[in-house]
């Protein structure tokens, strides 16, 4: 049984030698900020705290703290495909693609939607980082055509986003909907209304779902699991920017072959 707490995607658990798991905040070493399980290398946290949390996670799926791949990511349209450990500094890209069974890919979010995808028959998977600029940006697409370089095929894929801000959560001014609108005008139909008339609601799960049923993957859901409004479960950049804190935990969403 896994020491940490995990949350899980019906879409993919049953998926035959795929492992995965979004974990929440909990089961963790951190404390202050980033309690508990915050597994930011880029946080201001304290990096042995952090590493020990890497190492429970990793275990959870069955890995040592070796075997979990997480890039640097910058909100961009990056894929990396991966056969084992970054040596060093991990490269810029928002999105890790393997066939090797045993590495497990991660992406960080406290906010922005996590992306799993597995292509069970081609044995391959990824994980990726998708805020708003990487989703409008393509980081959905890019990861798809990582997986099809190694084998995969859309058809067969079975996606699911993790934890993110929720369509109830996600408040932005009028200039974030002319930005999607320019790309894209049936965008305009993930903005609703909310109190204040300079601003509008925006569902990022939905946006990230029809990028990825563009991408001929439809089999995907959002878990539904909102980060802004579940406190106890999970970080959120938004929540700290409101508080004035200065820093924030990141969350893991992880998936990986088994041997």
């Amino acid at each position: 049984m896994s020491e940490v707490p995990i949350l899980v995607s019906p879409r993919l658990a049953g998926l035959a030698g795929v492992r995965h798991a979004f974990f929440t905040r909990q089961g963790g070493v951190s404390e202050g900020l980033y309690a508990n399980l915050n597994v930011g290398r880029g946080s201001g946290d304290e990096p042995a705290r952090v590493a020990e949390n890497r190492a429970r996670a990793a275990r959870a799926l069955g890995g040592d703290a070796d075997a979990l791949v997480t890039a640097y990511q910058v909100h961009s349209a990056r894929a990396v495909m991966i056969d084992r450990a970054f040596e060093g500094e991990p490269p810029q890209a928002d999105a890790v693609v393997t066939r090797t069974p045993g590495l497990i890919c991660g992406a960080l979010a406290a906010d922005c939607a996590p992306v799993l995808i597995a292509d069970p028959e081609a044995r391959v998977v990824a994980a990726a980082h998708a805020g708003w600029r990487g989703a409008l940006g393509g980081v959905v697409e890019a990861a798809i055509e990582a997986m099809v370089q190694l084998g995969a095929a859309p058809e067969r894929m079975s996606a699911a986003i993790g934890p993110c801000i929720g369509p109830a959560s996600y408040e932005v001014g009028l200039e974030f909907l002319e930005t999607f609108v320019a790309a894209d005008a049936p965008n305009e139909r993930f903005f609703t209304a909310c109190a204040r008339v300079d601003k509008r609601l925006f569902d990022l799960p939905a946006y990230v779902l029809s990028r990825l049923a563009a991408a001929g993957v439809t089999r995907a859901e959002w878990i539904g699991r909102d980060t802004l409004a579940e406190e106890d479960l999970f970080f959120s950049n938004r929540r700290a920017v409101h508080r004035g804190e200065a820093d924030y935990g990141r969350l893991l969403s992880a998936i990986a072959l088994a041997p």
